[in-house]
């Protein structure tokens, strides 16, 4: 653009008198015109960079906070599903003793419908289920995971069939709740 108006101005020095006021002025405007525009370019140029900084100081601040704040939240996240997943063993040991309980105390009753031997597979397996009650108590949550985790591993096929009769069982409970 600079080389253009120098032409311009070259052309008009040219087409006009040697010495003229008017071609003199001119080029004077020129030369103003070109130390103005470089002038007002570098002020915008400072200005710009004055806002980058200033921009970025203050966006640092903001991600810095933001980044915080997420750790927080997800501290906070972690230290409550772990108190959910505790309060969840307990009451899965708490159902499993009650079931177990509840078993057993029917077992005579399974004795008189169906025989000694019937009754004793319910007091069997209410054995098993208190037991189970009693080792899911006494584990953390850290074992119960990494004794899923290789049940799953050795036995993928019982996993999926347990997943599918837990998920239908909690389906039939959230569609009683609706009814």
């Amino acid at each position: 653009m600079a080389k253009d108006e120098t032409l311009v101005a070259e052309q008009v020095t040219d087409s006009a008198p040697a010495g003229s006021a008017k071609s003199a002025r001119f080029t004077q405007a020129l030369d103003d015109a070109k130390t103005n525009a470089s002038a007002l370019g570098k002020t915008v140029q400072e200005k710009t960079a004055e806002l980058r900084g200033k921009l970025s100081d203050k966006w640092a601040d903001k991600s810095v906070d933001l980044v915080e704040e997420a750790k927080a939240i997800s501290a906070d996240a972690k230290v409550r599903a772990a108190a959910l997943a505790s309060d969840g063993k307990a009451r899965a040991s708490d159902a499993l003793s009650s079931l177990g309980k509840l078993v057993a105390d029917n077992s005579s009753l399974v004795d008189d419908k169906l025989g000694a031997k019937y009754g004793d597979y319910t007091r069997t397996a209410a054995r098993h289920i208190q037991e189970t009650a009693a080792k899911l108590d006494s584990k953390d949550l850290d074992e119960l995971g990494t004794e899923a985790k290789e049940f799953v591993r050795k036995n993928p096929g019982v996993a999926v069939g347990l997943a599918a009769v837990a998920g239908f069982f909690i389906a039939r409970m959230l569609n009683k709740s609706d009814d």
